[in-house]
């Protein structure tokens, strides 16, 4: 089912299934800013990824001596949630374990997520609530696609209000999915602008650690902003599909990632996985502004 709010500026349009974002349109010209998820590139729009991030090295994972299996960016993205609540401005969505998620993730929880409207922006807020009676390890992540033509557009990469002149991302395994041990690529920008092509993902996503930005603009060919992405997290994605020459990118805020290769697979030593005490809530969010 899909619901939809808008205001002067926006309209939002987010579905039951994965709770994800399908549609946020700019009122004053009706542009669609948001990928439409054409499967003969990907046939998704804003995935959110729970209870990972990435892969687990070989898609399993150990935790009390047992091993599970979980395919790429986990579970949510591909259940039905509860829809909560709607005001004028908002939508609520819920989801909890079932039977199936315990074999795959061996804790219960709440997730909820809202999205806000507040005039051109959209946030995208996240809880988790360890409902267990120990600890509990986890990853989220968000996976908004934008529309927009490689050759036209560009990313401005900015720290605490300032250009970056260079950021450092990993390199992955495209077999695996995973991070190749002490491999990076190292990036220049001019003024904090980084020109998008094909051959920038050719080793798939650009997985950037450690803070180095915290907002992401994307700009076109005049040099005005289309769209920004405030991302206050840990690290994050950025992403299309390799060799495609796909009409979209990712700008992907995470709190977890992959796994590196040679990772032992135990749950709770994943680097940059979050842990929740028993009982406890955990809140993120990241917020889309259209200009």
């Amino acid at each position: 089912m899909e619901h939809t709010i808008e205001n002067q500026y926006l309209k939002l349009t987010v579905v039951d299934k994965g709770a994800e974002i399908r549609s946020l349109i700019r009122k004053s010209d009706k542009r669609e800013i948001m990928w439409q998820a054409d499967p003969k590139y990907w046939g998704r729009t804003s995935p959110v990824l729970f209870p990972i991030v990435g892969n687990y090295l070989d898609k399993k994972s150990i935790y009390n001596g047992k091993t599970y299996q979980m395919s790429q960016h986990g579970f949510a993205r591909d259940m039905e949630f509860t829809f909560l609540a709607q005001t004028d401005n908002s939508l609520s969505f819920e989801l909890k374990e079932t039977a199936e998620t315990l074999e795959k993730y061996p804790f219960r929880f709440t997730l909820t997520i809202t999205y806000t409207l507040n005039e051109k922006e959209l946030s995208v807020d996240w809880k988790v609530t360890n409902t267990n009676d120990g600890t509990m390890y986890f990853s989220i992540g968000g996976h908004p696609a934008f529309n927009l033509d490689l050759d036209t557009y560009t990313i401005r990469f900015e720290k605490d209000g300032k250009p970056i002149s260079s950021f450092t991302s990993n390199l992955v395994d495209m077999n695996t999915g995973c991070l190749k041990n002490g491999q990076s690529q190292d990036h220049t920008t001019e003024n904090g602008i980084l020109h998008l092509s094909d051959k920038l993902f050719e080793n798939d996503a650009l997985v950037v650690e450690d803070h180095q930005a915290d907002l992401l603009t994307i700009v076109d060919d005049k040099g005005a902003d289309l769209l920004s992405v405030t991302c206050p997290c840990p690290l994050f994605g950025v992403w299309t599909p390799t060799n495609l020459h796909a009409p979209f990118v990712c700008i992907e805020p995470w709190w977890g990632r992959c796994d590196r290769l040679g990772f032992n697979q135990k749950l709770e030593e994943r680097e940059y996985g979050n842990t929740l005490a028993a009982g406890k809530e955990f809140n993120a969010s990241y917020v889309i502004t259209v200009y």
